[in-house]
This record gives C-alpha cells, sequence and structure tokens, in this order.
C-alpha cells in the first residue's frame, strides 16, 4: 500500500529534479494526495467490511432457515 501511495503521489506531483528538496507546490501536492489516497484506502477497507459482515449475515440466516 505504502508503495502504491508514493508512487502515485511522486509521480503525480513531482516534475522538476532540480534541487533535493521538493518546491512548496510540489509538498503541497503530495500532502493532498496522500491525505486523499489514505482516506480513498480507509473508506475501501470499510466498506469490505460491511461486504463481509453483510455476507456473514446471510449465511447464517440460510443455515437457520435451513435447520
Amino acid at each position: 500500500m505504502f508503495n502504491g501511495l508514493v508512487e502515485r503521489c511522486f509521480g503525480e506531483c513531482v516534475s522538476s529534479f532540480r534541487a533535493k528538496a521538493l518546491t512548496g507546490p510540489e509538498e503541497k501536492c503530495v500532502s493532498v494526495c496522500a491525505e486523499k489516497f489514505l482516506k480513498h484506502s480507509g473508506r475501501v477497507g470499510q466498506r469490505f467490511g460491511e461486504l463481509s459482515m453483510q455476507e456473514q449475515q446471510h449465511a447464517a440466516a440460510a443455515a437457520a432457515a435451513g435447520q
């Protein structure tokens, strides 16, 4: 996950290799990009948890109906 974050944000935000440090706009872009990436990853994880819970409930209901 971390590698994906670095690759995506670096590719999107860093355009010049003339200095050792990031420029102000590049730094801001990386910060915003990382925040979006982490929020998205958290939401995806949350949604997978919700779907897993629904699947377990359906399986339990099916097992109860089969008894």
